[in-house]
């Protein structure tokens, strides 16, 4: 059996792969939140996801301060969804704490099938912007967005970054890099409004957060800079990659 300081060791490496892959493209729970399963099996399922929701935050937040130096930011809708988006997640995060999430596993399956199929087929996907349309369906598309991954990454998390970027680049015409920024922006509304509930209910262990949120910090910085140099190219080919390992491991759960 491990001692404490070596799960520590191998969260706090998760924390900083995860935090690296976050800021590139999301996705970044699909590494942290199964090894905080694995290597924290006797915590309830609210005390591992409020405990990750602090490396979380911190790498986003990093990531964020990167985003916003380089990509153009649309405030005014932005703001709306930011806003939406802390309740959402406060109202997933509440029910977290009362039903099981294995029934939403096989929609999600669907759903991520049908996603990946489309961004392979659609070769130009998140490559260039598309403002085609009108104020009032970009508003509609920005409530809708915030409020349901909002309650998804509140309620269960993993994927929450490329469910953003996915709904900015096919329903708001983003760029991967203008998604990346602004998915970033929405989730840190999110873990904002999943925190306070975590914090309310004392689900939070500071002693394994903290060291983690360093890491994540740091690999969420180092991840926003490669983004950034390489371009719309690198982060569509390393969100497609995530796709398909997301994919794989949503099917591992449905069918194991």
């Amino acid at each position: 059996m491990f001692e404490l300081e070596n799960y520590l060791i191998l969260l706090c490496l998760g924390a900083f792969i995860a935090g690296f892959v976050d800021a590139v493209v999301g996705g970044g729970g699909l590494i942290q939140t199964p090894l905080g399963f694995i290597l924290l099996p006797n915590l309830h399922v609210a005390t591992v996801i409020g405990t990750l929701k602090i490396p979380s935050f911190t790498g986003t937040f990093l990531a964020s301060t990167l985003y916003l130096k380089k990509v153009v930011i649309q405030w005014k809708s932005l703001l709306l969804m930011m806003v939406l988006a802390i309740p959402s997640a406060y109202a997933g995060s509440s029910l977290l704490n009362h039903i099981s999430n294995e029934f939403m596993k096989p929609f999600l399956l669907v759903v991520l099938t049908l996603l990946a199929i489309y961004s392979f087929v659609k070769k130009d996907f998140g490559l260039k912007s598309d403002k085609s349309h009108s104020p009032t369906q970009q508003l509609l598309y920005s409530i809708i967005i915030s409020i349901t991954i909002g309650f998804y990454d509140g309620f269960i998390g993993p994927g929450t970054g490329i469910f953003f970027v996915m709904a900015f680049v096919s329903l708001l015409g983003y760029d991967f890099l203008q998604a990346s920024a602004n998915a970033k922006m929405v989730n840190l509304a999110t873990n904002v409004g999943a925190i306070s509930l975590f914090f309310i209910k004392g689900k939070i262990i500071w002693h394994i957060a903290l060291p983690m949120a360093i890491c994540n910090g740091l690999g969420g910085f180092l991840g926003a800079k490669m983004a950034i140099k390489r371009g719309n190219n690198f982060v569509r080919i390393f969100f497609q990659i995530l796709m398909v390992l997301m994919l794989l491991r949503f099917a591992w759960d449905v069918l194991t």
